[in-house]
């Protein structure tokens, strides 16, 4: 049940990469490609919960989730704005998932 996740976790990372790079060169898929890997991407950081008691695990899973929303806002200025507007947002969402990708402590390993 986990495999699955994880893949189209990593799977929705690489469009995400793919969909920022190709907007670069402005081809026209490119936010298509961009949404479709962040859609699942911050779904499945959205149903992740905060399930810590901790005050700091919760307000860093916040922040977590706010990051993967900020990354679909991104796709749809991509999208909608077609000026450079979504590499602000890109930014914050970036800064906010490396960030929280070093703080939250890491779930037990499952066989």
């Amino acid at each position: 049940m986990n495999k699955w996740k994880d893949r189209l976790f990593v799977a929705g990372a690489v469009m995400v990469l793919a969909g920022a790079l190709l907007q670069i060169t402005r081809w026209p898929v490119a936010p298509y490609l961009y949404l479709v890997g962040a859609l699942p991407f911050a779904f499945l950081q959205l149903s992740g919960g905060c399930e810590g008691a901790d005050v700091v695990e919760r307000r860093l899973r916040r922040q977590q989730m706010l990051g993967a929303v900020l990354l679909v806002v991104a796709g749809l200025m991509m999208l909608f704005l077609h000026h450079n507007e979504w590499v602000a947002c890109l930014s914050i969402a970036a800064v906010l998932e490396l960030y929280t990708a070093f703080r939250l402590p890491s779930p037990p390993a499952h066989p």
